[in-house]
């Protein structure tokens, strides 16, 4: 089975991997819908209508992320707990049938094959469920990654509409950005735009 922190990793890198480029209509030589976009000025006097996201941050923060997490984890712990029970029965089986065998209790040779047979089929299909199971969690995961995404891209492109950067990065830590600054760092801003139009699905 994966672990939980696998999957936790394998949405953030998803959301990592996002390059939010959000287009603008008729800014050449439009200094002035630069300025109300409020784009940061450098130190040349320049404007630079660009700001980037901590992923990481965002992640951490964003309540839609949190729930999906808790949510992919219950569901992994439910098979995991079905899995080891499963599993704890048919070690304690194949343990009863080595004490059987020793102790001669099988009535004839072709009886203990048969068992033996039996408790072989019943680990091929635990195998197998395992195998399904990792199987249902990675389209789980991914159906999940795919709606975190679409649905940081859509508010995204609401959330940009007044300010018009032409450009937001995604960076986690130093894996796109070696350097930027603060001023251009717009994560708690975004994290209060997500969270603020997020409603809870009811239980």
């Amino acid at each position: 089975m994966k672990n939980s922190n696998y999957i936790i990793s394998g949405i953030l890198a998803v959301a990592v991997i996002v390059l939010f480029i959000l287009q603008f209509t008729g800014r050449k030589g439009d200094t002035k819908s630069l300025e109300v976009a409020g784009a940061i000025t450098n130190s040349t006097g320049s404007h630079l209508p660009v700001a980037f996201i901590r992923t990481d941050s965002l992640m951490a923060k964003y309540k839609f992320f949190i729930d999906l997490s808790n949510d992919l984890l219950k569901k992994q712990e439910d098979k995991t707990l079905i899995i080891k029970q499963r599993d704890d029965q048919l070690k304690k089986d194949i343990a009863d049938f080595y004490q059987k065998v020793q102790n001669n209790v099988f009535i004839s040779q072709e009886r203990a094959q048969q068992e033996q047979s039996r408790l072989e089929g019943r680990q091929q299909d635990l195998q197998k469920l395992v195998a399904q199971s990792d199987r249902e969690m990675s389209i789980e995961q991914a159906k999940t990654s795919q709606q975190l995404q679409d649905t940081i891209i859509a508010a995204l492109k609401i959330f940009n509409t007044p300010r018009k950067y032409e450009l937001i990065f995604a960076n986690a830590g130093t894996d796109n950005i070696l350097y930027a600054d603060d001023s251009y760092d717009i994560t708690n801003e975004v994290v209060a735009f997500l969270n603020a139009r997020y409603v809870p699905a009811k239980k």
